[in-house]
């Protein structure tokens, strides 16, 4: 607990520290003539690089939100929608023609009238200035008035103009699942039966599958999702670096398959809101920390907008406009992933371009559309959807037909923009409010939280949920007309808790459907572990008066309550190995607290993940199904381990793994196990994919350098790493608690930095503050924001030369 005081008194004496006066000379003025711009506004942007815009309109907030989103994130946002688009070729060559064919497959293909419908009013307005905005600013860069982002000219490449419908166009960034654990399961199920997956994927509420009729699992092929994960990788400029891609072996596409699927069950939040009747103020308290992947610069920005008519203040992604969570003046809101199963994956007997459907045939939608390529001819690809959605594979007849696989997606449906849904939420007052933005939510499919300023609290899942009538979701199903959706269940039978008694409720990508919760009503039966839900419960549980700094501590607390179950297992084991013996010794007697000084932390860690699981798995699991359970899910395992089932070699597997990772260890750290340290082991350092092409200098510039992280994915602080070298990879890529009505009092995190410039001081700043867990002020009234000020522009519309 030490470490998690020392992390909220840092964030305490920065915010107290010295801080400019409004009219100080310590604050840079700037006046900005901006072409687009409908009347004269203000940017402030705080001491940490977080901006706050005042403007005379909304459409005009929204303007500056993308002209500043430009300015500080011009080639992540570039590269976004070039990504999500189809247009990596156009700028970075014919390395790329594949991945953009993939990518247009996942694109938005509907009615325009219906997706803009299904935002709140004046969300299209919303889109329209933000885009607007960006492509002024990009004007200014392609006209040398604006410097040219590094990473532009290392890929001899320039930023382009945006239309409003690709923001909503793109969908591949939006979290949906399940269909890499349909495919996954199917091989399994190919390779050793169903039982088998039980090691890669726990099921909940308890639930046992079956094959579904006319389904063949070993007909689906290990790389059918080939093109899905190629749409929605983040881009690598390894072809454009010298020499090109290194010699390295290809990993099978089942290895890819596993290595997918861990880094999505990886990729969960943390969120909780407690009710005044349990806090030291009577306010309540909103805490928010989703956890995707980290790296620099950051997924998230952290923004503030100020019209007339709209005053929010939250992250988001910085391609979209407005905040995705964050709180207005009325009321807060926060977000994490609950696991609705929204993907199919259909399986056709297929005769060239039909399929078989129902008592006769369909043809396939052909789509050919032109890949423009950097320096050569356009690329002429094919794409082609059924009634389902787009084509991932066909393979031809061997003997058993040809087959063709499609994705089913509530991605293909109006209204599933990746976090768009929050536009409802902008200008929401009450509870009623909350509810309505609720019902109509797309995808990411969310848990959200919510406290108003008068007191109220809840949460209610949301997202569009498939209704699937005769099968569980969980393995592919054919394409013959035997299993189809019937249409949204309504999210208004969405659960939902409205002032729980117990005074607070808080999500970690739980499986938390009520007990009494409809059986008919199939969400998920894939959710995260309750590691971090059982900590997250455990402290507010005990805090009968909580208060600010119990939420930062919590967002970064290091306990894994699962580690609990694991050493349990080890009661009564001995080793006659001296260095096992002391592994024993120390695991036994630690409180499962992840600290960066633990040495127990380290030996767990390293035995949990890269040494245990591999054991189980080669005891139980046949040999062809190993390479797509991988290690299993440590829940899996341990839950696997805890039956009567592993009586008999349970002692020997636990043993003979914890050998091995004491081996790995003093290879890693050395023989002397005083010495040995999780922090020596666990740490981010974050590196962007564009540092390939740099010179030495220039790539160590990009990178922020190692940091010692504390946790891991089991604990609040959801610090997921990398096995082969624990460098971080996942985690809270921004951090919120809000202060509900006082709200000058809410405090973030940001990581590296808010800038996207390497050679900004706003790129890096806030990694050793995240990384220590300490937090810089949210500020939100205008006299917060101008004490904190450190840079003031203003700025007019530009004004056209007479000719």
């Amino acid at each position: 607990m030490d470490r998690l005081l020392a992390g909220v008194v840092a964030g305490a004496l920065l915010a107290g520290a010295a801080q400019a006066e409004p009219g100080s000379t310590a604050v840079r003025r700037e006046a900005w003539s901006v072409a687009g711009l409908n009347a004269p506004a203000q940017m402030v942007v705080d001491r940490w690089g977080i901006p706050h815009i005042f403007a005379g309109s909304s459409r005009d907030a929204f303007f500056l939100q993308g002209y500043n989103a430009a300015r500080d994130r011009l080639w992540q946002i570039d590269l976004w929608r070039k990504r999500g688009l189809g247009r990596l070729s156009a700028s970075f060559g014919p390395s790329y023609v594949a991945q953009d064919r993939a990518a247009r497959l996942f694109l938005y293909r509907g009615d325009m009238a219906a997706e803009w419908a299904a935002y709140a009013p004046g969300a299209r307005d919303a889109v329209e200035a933000f885009a607007a905005g960006v492509n002024a600013y990009v004007a200014e860069v392609n006209a040398g008035k604006r410097p040219l982002p590094v990473e532009f000219r290392l890929t001899a490449s320039r930023p382009e103009a945006w239309a409003p419908e690709d923001i909503l166009r793109i969908r591949s960034h939006a979290l949906v699942s399940n269909v890499a654990s349909e495919v996954a399961r199917a091989q399994v199920a190919c390779a050793a039966g169903l039982p088998a997956d039980r090691l890669r994927r726990k099921l909940e509420p308890p639930h046992a599958t079956a094959v579904p009729a006319g389904l063949d699992p070993c007909a689906v092929p290990a790389d059918v999702l080939k093109d899905y994960l190629l749409a929605t990788e983040p881009v690598s400029f390894e072809a454009l670096a010298p020499g090109g891609k290194t010699a390295e072996a290809e990993p099978s596409a089942q290895v890819k398959l596993a290595q997918a699927l861990d880094a999505y069950q990886n990729e969960g939040s943390n969120n909780w809101v407690i009710a005044p009747s349990r806090t030291a103020t009577g306010r309540p308290i909103l805490a928010n920390d989703p956890h995707r992947p980290v790296g620099a610069p950051s997924l998230r920005y952290i923004v503030h907008l100020n019209a007339p008519d709209l005053d929010i203040i939250g992250a988001g992604e910085p391609s979209l406009p407005g905040v995705s969570f964050g709180h207005n003046a009325q009321m807060a809101w926060g977000l994490t992933i609950f696991y609705i199963d929204q993907e199919d994956l259909y399986v056709y007997d297929t005769k060239g371009d039909s399929y078989r459907y129902k008592s006769g045939s369909e043809p396939m939608k052909v789509v050919r559309e032109s890949i423009e390529v950097k320096g050569e001819a356009p690329r002429e690809v094919t794409l082609k959807f059924t009634r389902h959605g787009p084509v991932l594979a066909e393979t031809p007849d061997t003997g058993k037909g040809a087959h063709a696989f499609a994705m089913r997606t509530v991605w293909n449906l109006p209204g599933a923009s990746g976090y768009f849904g929050s536009s409802r939420m902008w200008r929401a007052r009450s509870w009623a409010d909350f509810k309505s933005g609720q019902e109509s939510w797309g995808t990411p499919p969310l848990n959200l939280v919510f406290a108003d300023t008068s007191g109220d609290i809840g949460w209610s899942a949301a997202g569009l949920t498939p209704a699937r009538p005769n099968w569980d979701g969980l393995l592919p199903v054919p394409g013959d007309g035997r299993y189809e959706w019937a249409g949204m269940m309504p999210e208004s039978q969405l659960p939902a808790l409205h002032n729980p008694p117990r005074g607070f409720v808080a999500t970690a990508n739980q499986m938390n459907l009520p007990a009494d919760y409809p059986a008919n009503r199939t969400i998920s039966y894939e959710w995260a572990d309750r590691s971090r839900i059982t900590r997250i419960e455990e402290v507010l549980g005990a805090l009968p008066k909580a208060t600010l700094a119990d939420s930062m501590a919590l967002q970064t607390d290091s306990h894994d309550a699962l580690s609990r179950r694991t050493i349990a297992l080890l009661k009564g084991l001995r080793s006659p190995d001296p260095s096992v013996a002391r592994a024993l010794e120390l695991l036994r007697g630690w409180d499962n607290d992840e600290t960066t000084g633990s040495a127990a932390a380290a030996i767990y860690q390293v035995w949990a993940t890269n040494h245990l699981g591999k054991a189980v798995v080669a005891a139980v699991i046949p040999p062809a199904a190993r390479d797509v359970v991988g290690s299993g899910s440590i829940d899996g395992v341990v839950t696997w381990l805890e039956t009567p089932e592993a009586a008999s070699t349970r002692d020997a597997l636990l043993l003979t793994s914890l050998a091995e990772a004491v081996g790995d260890l003093e290879t890693r750290l050395g023989p002397d196990m005083a010495s040995w340290s999780w922090g020596r082991l666990h740490h981010a350092d974050f590196t962007p994919p564009a540092a390939v092409l740099a010179d030495r200098q220039l790539a160590r510039q990009m990178s922020t350098g190692a940091l010692e992280i504390p946790g891991s994915a089991q604990s609040p602080r959801a610090a997921t790493y990398r096995p082969s070298d624990f460098n971080q990879t996942a985690g809270a890529s921004v951090r919120l608690v809000m202060d509900v009505g006082a709200w000058d009092n809410s405090v973030a995190v940001n990581t590296p930095g808010q800038s996207g410039d390497p050679f900004s001081v706003h790129y890096r700043d806030l990694f050793p503050l995240w990384a220590s867990g300490a937090y810089v002020p949210l500020d939100f009234s205008r006299a917060a924001v101008d004490r904190d000020a450190e840079l003031v522009v203003t700025l007019t519309p530009q004004v056209s030369n007479p000719r």
